[in-house]
């Protein structure tokens, strides 16, 4: 039996995920969905068409700052960083998330 299909991720969810890797330094778009990828262990996969206006509206609300760079395949690629207002934002909404999830479980335990 194969692996089941990534479960969709709740609006306002990729963001923190986003925001949570970029903790770990700046990267760039590809980076930064492997990096979800591998640390949820393989169940969560970014598409490019989620990914790509995420980090535009996080870049428009200045939770994170681009800049050009070059990849490690030597390819032009846009760097992500996290800024001031984008960690201020991620320990906001994680004290959320965490709530909302703890929610969510007490409701289906019963």
């Amino acid at each position: 039996m194969g692996k089941s299909p990534s479960p969709s991720l709740l609006q306002g969810t990729l963001d923190l995920l986003i925001l949570h890797a970029l903790q770990r330094g700046p990267m760039h778009g590809y980076a930064i969905a492997q990096t979800i990828h591998l640390l949820s262990d393989e169940v969560l996969k970014v598409e490019e068409g989620s990914l790509y206006p995420a980090l535009h509206r996080l870049e428009l609300d200045m939770a994170i700052s681009a800049k050009w760079g070059f990849s490690e395949n030597n390819r032009k690629a846009k760097y992500y960083r996290i800024t001031a207002r984008g960690r201020k934002a991620i320990a906001s909404q994680q004290e959320t998330w965490i709530r909302l999830s703890a929610a969510i479980h007490r409701v289906l335990a019963r």
